[in-house]
């Protein structure tokens, strides 16, 4: 498998550009800002290092716990009982596509370090 071509990877790197930058356009309240801020870098890291080693398995599920992380954010940082339904609905879809790519990504990263390690 080549490197910087995983279409999961580049959609893991979106969804944590979309929330790291909604931060700046939605109505913001409790953690939400430190919390999107944090998760959605840390998506992009690892989405950035999943492209550049394609057979690092640990990092599919790392990015998959991100993405469960940014679905129960909301709770976590009592910014859903403040009425910020905007940050949380962020929060919530793009966790749910991180987690879906990343479960995705898992099959061909183990084929991929398969093949590193056999040839």
């Amino acid at each position: 498998m080549k490197k910087w071509t995983r279409w999961e990877d580049w959609v893991a790197i979106t969804a944590g550009l979309v929330v790291a930058l909604s931060t700046m356009f939605l109505t913001q309240m409790g953690a939400s800002v430190s919390i999107m801020l944090v998760l959605g870098v840390l998506l992009v890291v690892s989405g950035v290092v999943n492209l550049a080693w394609p057979g690092a398995v640990a990092m599919e599920y790392v990015q998959g716990g991100l993405g469960v992380l940014l679905i129960i954010s909301p709770w976590v940082g009592r910014y859903v009982e403040t009425g910020a339904f905007g940050p949380a609905w962020m929060s919530w879809i793009c966790g749910a596509i991180v987690v879906i790519v990343a479960a995705l990504a898992i099959r061909p990263a183990m084929r991929a370090h398969h093949d590193a390690i056999t040839h």
